[in-house]
């Protein structure tokens, strides 16, 4: 229930097993991101691994920190990168989970000291979303281990366009992109 998969049971799979034990703790502590997480089960020992965000099937216990309007730690940024070719879908319909189970964001954009993860690296179209506002209205935000944000969305699994405050191309040149 915690996304968790026991690291033997996943070496001991085919595709997993030319690789040890250190290659996946190598992965874990170098991952510029830090999607992972790996630590000994509270009750065996036995050594588990996990993502802390981007999953396809709902995890029940994420240990995810939500973000409410007067949290101290509530983002003054939320950015979700993508690619100016969804621009036109984005700006009509909005953002949507699609196949995973959150929306995700950074708290700034790539670069800034603070953005571990949240947006790849090659994302060429930055979209700002209102927190505050969407938070108001009833959309549940979380930070995740890593502090990406993560949203689940309206209840269609989305962030409506009336919650983008403005849109940024972040390949040369950079340029504001008008959103209605």
């Amino acid at each position: 229930t915690d996304g968790f998969v026991f690291v033997d049971d996943l070496l001991s799979l085919p595709r997993f097993r030319c690789h040890s034990i250190e290659d996946l703790q190598r992965v874990v502590e170098t991952n510029d991101k830090q999607r992972y997480a790996m630590c000994p089960h509270p009750d065996s020992g036995r050594l588990q691994i996990r993502a802390n965000q981007g999953h396809s099937i709902p995890v029940e216990d994420l240990e995810l920190t939500p973000i409410h309007t007067s949290s101290e730690d509530v983002p003054v940024t939320a950015v979700h990168g993508t690619y100016l070719r969804n621009w036109n879908a984005i700006r009509s319909h909005g953002l949507s989970r699609m196949n995973r189970t959150h929306i995700h964001l950074a708290p700034g954009l790539p670069g800034q000291g603070q953005v571990v993860s949240g947006m790849r690296k090659d994302c060429d179209l930055a979209i700002f979303v209102d927190l505050q506002q969407a938070l108001r209205d009833g959309i549940p935000f979380f930070w995740s281990a890593n502090r990406v944000i993560l949203t689940p969305g309206n209840s269609e699994g989305l962030i409506p366009p009336l919650y983008f405050s403005r849109a940024l191309q972040l390949k040369h040149p950079s340029k504001f992109i008008h959103i209605l």
